[in-house]
C-alpha cells in the first residue's frame, strides 16, 4: 500500500493558507476586463461541461439533451460547440449513438456518483461498463469521509484502481472541496488524486450546499502546477457547481490564467461544470458580437 504521508512531504506549499482569501481578490481584481472579451467568452463556452443529472432522467429526455448540441452546431457555425457532455452511466450508449459533434466528449458520472458510498468492486464494474458502452470521460468523488478520518491510503487506492479501470478514458476526480473546507485538505485532496492518476481534479458534485469556491479553485490550481512541475504530467482542472453566470465563470478562468498560464486555457485541461452558465454566455457573446438584444434560451 502506498505511504500517502510521504507523498505529500515530496510537496512544499507555495503559500500561505491564510493569504489564499487576499490572493484571490488580487487576481480577481486584476481580470475585470476579460468578461468584455468575446474570444475569451467562446473559449469558455468551449470548455464547458453540459450536464444532466436529475432523477427524471430517461433516454429519451437525454436524447433530447444531446440533440440540442448537435444542432448548436448548425445554428451557430461560428461559434464553437461545448467541450463534453456529462450524464449518468446508463446514459453512455445513448451518447455514443446520438452525439454527432466531432470533438465534444461523452462524459459520464461514475462509482457511486455523488455519495461515493458503495463497494470499490462496483465502483469498478461501473466504470468499466461505462467506458465499455462509449464513455471517454469518467467523473467520480473521492470517498469524502474516508479523506476526513485520515484514510489517505484508502483514498489514493480507490482512485488508483479507477484509473486502471478507465482504460483510454480520462479519469475526473472531484474532491468535494464543500466538505474539505480547509485550505490544507484541498490541496492534500489534489496532491493525492493526482500522483493516483487524475487527468483532472474537480471541485463538487454540485449537490451538496458548498459546491465551487474560488478559494478551492486557488489551492486546486496551486497543487496542479506543482505536480506538473515535479512530474512533468500536465492535469487538467474543473470547477464545478453554483457557476451559473458570466462573470463567475470568468474569475475561475483568471484564476487559472493567472496561476496555470494560457496552455492551460483549453477544453483538453480546463471545464467548468454548469449547465445554466451555457445559455447566459452565449447570450452575452451574441450581444459583444452582434448588439443582440433578445434573450436565447437553446439549452
Amino acid at each position: 500500500m502506498i505511504e500517502a504521508e510521504n507523498i505529500l512531504e515530496e510537496y512544499k506549499v507555495p503559500f500561505q493558507f491564510s493569504e489564499v482569501k487576499s490572493k484571490v481578490d488580487e487576481i480577481i481584481n486584476a481580470n475585470q476586463e476579460l468578461i468584455g472579451e468575446a474570444d475569451v467568452l467562446k473559449r469558455i463556452f468551449n470548455c464547458i461541461d453540459l450536464t444532466t443529472l436529475k432523477e427524471t432522467d430517461s433516454a429519451d429526455s437525454v436524447t433530447a439533451f444531446i440533440q440540442k448540441v448537435n444542432e448548436f452546431e448548425k445554428q451557430y457555425p461560428s461559434l464553437p460547440s461545448v467541450g463534453g457532455i456529462c450524464v449518468f452511466p446508463v446514459f453512455a450508449p445513448v451518447l455514443k449513438q446520438y452525439l454527432k459533434v466531432e470533438g465534444v466528449n461523452r462524459a459520464v458520472v461514475s462509482a457511486g456518483f455523488p455519495s461515493s458510498q458503495t463497494f470499490l468492486d462496483l465502483k469498478v464494474l461501473e466504470t468499466k461498463k461505462a467506458v465499455d458502452f462509449g464513455a471517454n470521460e469518467i467523473d467520480v468523488v473521492i470517498s469524502v469521509g474516508e479523506f476526513l478520518e485520515g484514510n489517505y491510503e484508502f483514498v489514493y487506492e480507490e482512485i488508483r484502481q479507477l484509473k486502471e479501470a478507465c482504460g483510454d478514458a480520462h479519469l475526473k476526480v472531484i474532491l468535494e472541496t464543500g466538505a474539505l473546507k480547509e485550505p490544507e485538505l484541498i490541496w492534500n485532496a489534489s496532491i493525492i488524486a493526482m500522483d493516483a492518476g487524475a487527468d483532472f481534479i474537480k471541485t463538487s458534485t454540485g449537490k451538496i450546499p458548498v459546491a465551487a469556491t474560488l478559494e478551492a479553485a486557488y489551492v486546486m490550481c496551486q497543487a496542479i502546477k506543482a505536480f506538473t512541475a515535479k512530474n512533468k504530467r500536465k492535469v487538467g482542472f474543473k470547477p464545478a457547481g453554483g457557476i451559473s453566470e458570466t462573470a463567475e465563470a470568468i474569475n475561475y478562468y483568471a484564476i487559472v490564467k493567472d496561476i496555470l498560464g494560457e496552455e492551460w486555457l483549453k477544453k483538453e485541461l480546463f471545464r467548468i461544470g454548469a449547465s445554466r452558465l451555457a445559455n447566459n454566455l452565449l447570450n452575452d457573446i451574441l450581444k459583444l458580437e452582434e448588439s443582440a438584444t433578445e434573450t436565447i434560451t437553446f439549452f
